[in-house]
């Protein structure tokens, strides 16, 4: 069944690492309603899965405010992404930057299918909004991340099924500090503790160790990324000082 699109309801691109969460929270702040989806496409880092499910035990645990908007959460089998592709994300080879100067984590079609899925459910259920965490600030280059992408992508979605919706990114322009921000911002020292604890960005899968910044090996570009932005955003005056346990 097809339901009435509402204009104050939201599906979240949800995958269980930092940004996905705060791009979550974000959306919970704005939305009455609000899904989230997942894929599982043969990832490298494929413990995200569970992570994701946690995460959102957790928020409806932890924000009374948020846990009558979260609804119901999709889960995708895009195992073929993985079958197809080459990477470092879908393969055991060493990270490294390809030829064509774009990092060999880069999963070509990855986002452009996430969001025409996306699309595809938000048309049966009725959504409205599009959430994702593409960024362009990051080390990536990733060109499924970039705003003329969206864009573009926003316009084909809306021709191809006859709707009007809208792709929000709301880490688009900001930096990883700034996205350690908006979740204090956004849901205080309850969700910052939620991002550096549940959640996963690490592409090795590394759980093990949990540093000041959250769990992972430390070495891979995402982690790096990560553990950057939070001392960053640590220096700026925030008082997240934690020793790795």
């Amino acid at each position: 069944m097809i339901m009435t699109t509402s204009t104050d309801s939201a599906l979240v691109l949800f995958s269980g690492g930092q940004d996905s969460t705060t791009c979550l929270a974000w959306a919970l702040s704005r939305y009455a309603r609000v899904e989230t989806l997942g894929f599982d496409y043969g990832q490298r880092h494929r413990v995200e899965l569970e992570c994701r499910t946690d995460v959102l035990a957790k928020l409806r645990a932890r924000f009374a405010q948020w846990a009558p908007r979260l609804g119901d959460d999709h889960m995708i089998d895009l195992s073929i992404l993985g079958q197809i592709s080459e990477t470092s994300l879908t393969r055991e080879t060493t990270i490294a930057m390809a030829a064509n100067h774009l990092p060999n984590t880069f999963v070509p079609g990855r986002n452009l299918l996430f969001l025409t899925i996306g699309a595809t459910i938000a048309y049966r259920r009725g959504l409205r909004v599009l959430v994702g965490g593409m960024c362009e600030t990051d080390f990536s280059g990733y060109p499924d991340c970039r705003d003329d992408t969206m864009k573009a992508l926003q316009v084909a979605l809306n021709l191809g099924m006859d709707q009007r919706f809208i792709v929000e990114t709301p880490l688009m322009w900001i930096d990883k500090a700034d996205t350690w921000q908006m979740a204090q911002d956004l849901g205080g020292d309850a969700l910052v503790e939620t991002v550096r604890e549940d959640t996963h960005t690490c592409y090795l899968g590394e759980r093990s160790v949990l540093h000041a910044w959250g769990y992972g090996c430390g070495e891979c570009p995402a982690c790096q990324l990560r553990q950057r932005g939070f001392e960053q955003w640590r220096a700026r005056g925030h008082d997240h000082d934690r020793s790795a346990v």
